[in-house]
């Protein structure tokens, strides 16, 4: 079995995979804190609730998104399953062409969706990733990522609302059954869901404009993509996997897939 980690802002993602076929995913909280050993501890008790051991595993691949993390991860896949894992990092070979003005700015995570994208879907493509930040990727007809948006997380940005003003309380991210709230709750329920849905439909909107073209399929990915993607007609596919997908193609690309 080879083991995938996606170390998020919010969240690290596990998947592992049993040749090509995914046999385990979940999320814990990233919690810069920890140590190796607390997040192996951890690991180790998901595997066992699920019937799998560490000597199942034989090989692994991280991406990271937070620096401080890919020691004490990359210590705790060699301490606690025995394993040097691959890291998503300049030198590995993705097959991704790349044409921005600085090709090490790309997050790992954008490499990923990228990847994994191409391998289901047929360029041009939208990429949208509903994470701690709101991503949107763009590939155009010849397979190349060409650029795209970053703008603020859903969450984060009921976050700032919250934290920034004195009265109004902290609510579940949901989708309202009316635009216009008759209380407090619904109101930032509405601004938050319907605000989000607005601008991620505007955006791909743009993008396609730019691209001259509407034959573009776009693909939703991230902790709220079903949430709200329902509201957006411009998404046409919603991808939960596709981040662990693409990393178990990568590890398969650079180990021969052995």
């Amino acid at each position: 079995m080879i083991i995938c980690l996606d170390i998020g802002n919010t969240n690290i993602k596990y998947g592992l995979f049993d040749k090509d076929k995914l046999v385990l995913s979940c999320r814990v909280a990233t919690d810069h804190k920890k140590t190796s050993d607390e997040y192996g501890g951890q690991l180790l008790s998901i595997l066992k609730n699920n019937s799998v051991t560490a000597d199942d595993i034989e090989g692994g691949i991280i991406s990271s998104v937070v620096p401080s993390l890919d020691y004490t991860l990359e210590r705790m896949c060699r301490i606690y399953l025995n394993i040097k894992p691959l890291m998503l990092e300049p030198g590995l070979k993705t097959g991704l062409n790349l044409k921005v003005d600085n090709a090490k700015e790309v997050g790992a995570d954008r490499v990923l969706n990228n990847v994994a994208a191409l391998l289901k879907y047929k360029a041009p493509l939208i990429i949208v990733d509903f994470g701690t930040a709101t991503t949107f990727n763009v590939i155009n007809s010849k397979n190349e990522f060409i650029g795209g948006v970053i703008s603020p997380g859903i969450k984060g940005s009921l976050d700032s609302l919250v934290n920034g003003t004195a009265k109004l309380p902290r609510v579940e991210i949901e989708k309202p059954d009316k635009v216009i709230g008759k209380n407090t709750v619904t109101n930032m329920q509405s601004g938050i869901f319907y605000g989000f849905a607005g601008l991620v439909e505007y955006i791909i909107k743009r993008i396609k404009r730019e691209l001259k073209c509407d034959n573009v399929t776009t693909v939703a990915t991230g902790g709220f993509a079903e949430i709200i993607a329902d509201e957006i007609s411009e998404i046409d596919h919603v991808d939960k996997l596709l981040t662990l997908n693409g990393l178990k193609y990568l590890y398969d690309l650079n180990t021969n897939g052995n």
